[in-house]
C-alpha cells in the first residue's frame, strides 16, 4: 500500500501551502537523481515526493485525497465527453523552476504529459455505474527504428559550457536534451521528435456513486515521454446532468411530491418513483403540511466504493385544488364554516404574531 502523502513529505495534515512547498523543495533537492546518480532508492524517493507534492499542492486535489485517500487517484472509470491535452504537465515539469538549467547531470528521459478527458453522464449512470468507450488522441513513441550518432553540439557529453568573465556555467545541451546523442538522418513520420500523434480506444469504467467533480486516474494512458520516457496518466473528470425528478445532495436523493389536499388532511398512501425506476408506496400521515419531509431509508444514491446507499427524502407539497365547480365551492364553503382554531393552528399562530407585533 502506498505511503501516506503527508508522511512522505514529513508534514502534518494541518500544514499550510507554504509548509507543503517548503517540505517538498527540501526533499526534492535531497533526492533529485542528478544529485544521486545510480542510487535507485533515492530515485524512488524522489518519485514518491513528486507524487505527494503534485496532489497536496492543489487545494482541490488535497481535499479529494483527505476525503478518499489514494483510492481517489487510482485507475477507475469515466464516460463520454470532451477531451483536452492542456490538463496537466508531467511531474518532471515541477522541478524545472527549482533546478532549471543548472542540474548537476545531463537531462534524462522525461515523463510524458498527463491528459484530461471530461465526461458528462446521467444521474442513473452515477447510481448504477457504467462502462464507456472513448477515443483518446495522444502522443506515442514513433514506430520507426532510429539510429543515433554523437551529438554535434556537445560532442556526446550532454552538456555545453558557457564562459562569462571569471564564471563558467554548464547547461544541458539544447540539441540532444542531455542524452549526448542525436538522430541520424530525418524521420518522415516523427520529424526526429521520436513521437507521433495516434488515437487510442479505451474502455472507461465509471464506478457507482461518483459525483460531479470526481476525478479518476488511468495510469499510463497519457502521452509518451520524450526520448523514450514513461507515459503520463489520463485523468477523467466527471460531470452529472441535472435530473427531471430528482436532486442530489451528497448520498441522498431529494424528490418534490405533490399530494392532494384531501390526502394531506386525511392521510393515505401514494406511490413515488425511485432512482431504480421502480415505484414504492409510502404513507402520508394525517395533517401533513406543505414543506414537510419524509425519509425513505436506503433509497438514495450508491455510496462510492461501498455496498451502502443514501436515503431518499420526499418534500411534500399539499396541492390546492383549482377549476372548482359551483357545487364543489359550496361544499368547501360549508366545510370552512365548520373549522375552528384547533383545525388551523399555523394560521392562528401567524396572526397572533402579527397582532403582537403591532401592539
Amino acid at each position: 500500500m502506498a505511503d501516506d502523502f503527508y508522511d512522505t513529505l514529513g508534514i502534518s495534515r494541518e500544514a499550510s501551502e507554504s509548509d507543503i512547498k517548503s517540505a517538498y523543495r527540501k526533499l526534492a533537492m535531497k533526492y533529485h537523481p542528478d544529485r544521486n546518480q545510480g542510487d535507485a532508492g533515492a530515485e524512488q524517493k524522489f518519485k514518491d515526493v513528486s507524487q505527494a507534492y503534485e496532489i497536496l499542492k492543489d487545494p482541490k486535489k488535497k481535499q479529494t485525497y483527505d476525503q478518499f485517500g489514494h483510492a481517489a487517484f487510482e485507475q477507475g472509470g469515466g464516460g463520454q465527453g470532451g477531451f483536452g491535452q492542456q490538463g496537466f504537465g508531467g511531474f518532471s515539469d515541477i522541478f524545472e523552476d527549482i533546478f532549471g538549467a543548472f542540474g548537476e547531470g545531463g537531462q534524462r528521459e522525461s515523463r510524458g504529459d498527463d491528459l484530461r478527458y471530461d465526461v458528462t453522464i446521467d444521474l442513473e449512470d452515477a447510481f448504477n455505474g457504467k462502462t464507456l468507450e472513448a477515443t483518446i488522441p495522444r502522443m506515442v513513441n514513433c514506430p520507426e527504428q532510429h539510429s543515433y550518432k554523437s551529438c554535434s553540439t556537445c560532442d556526446g557529453h550532454g552538456k555545453v559550457r558557457a564562459q562569462s568573465g571569471f564564471f563558467s556555467m554548464e547547461r544541458t545541451c539544447g540539441r540532444c536534451g542531455g542524452t549526448g546523442q542525436e538522430m541520424k538522418g530525418r524521420c518522415s513520420k516523427c520529424g526526429n521528435t521520436g513521437r507521433i500523434k495516434q488515437n487510442k480506444k479505451l474502455q472507461i469504467k465509471i464506478p457507482s456513486g461518483v459525483e460531479t467533480g470526481n476525478r479518476i486516474r488511468m495510469s499510463g494512458e497519457g502521452e509518451a515521454g520524450e526520448r523514450g520516457g514513461p507515459f503520463g496518466d489520463l485523468y477523467v473528470f466527471i460531470n452529472i446532468n441535472n435530473h427531471k425528478l430528482f436532486q442530489r445532495e451528497r448520498d441522498n436523493i431529494i424528490c418534490d411530491v405533490a399530494v392532494p389536499f384531501t390526502t394531506a388532511a386525511l392521510g393515505g398512501k401514494i406511490e413515488v418513483p425511485t432512482i431504480e425506476k421502480k415505484m414504492v408506496n409510502i404513507s402520508i400521515p394525517k395533517g401533513m403540511q406543505s414543506g414537510h419531509k419524509l425519509r425513505i431509508k436506503e433509497k438514495g444514491m450508491s455510496i462510492l466504493r461501498t455496498n451502502r446507499r443514501g436515503d431518499m427524502i420526499l418534500r411534500v407539497h399539499a396541492e390546492t385544488p383549482v377549476n372548482l365547480s359551483t357545487d364543489q365551492e359550496k361544499i368547501l364553503d360549508q366545510f370552512n364554516e365548520t373549522l375552528t382554531k384547533k383545525n388551523s393552528t399555523m394560521t392562528e399562530g401567524f396572526f397572533d404574531k402579527v397582532k403582537k407585533m403591532f401592539n
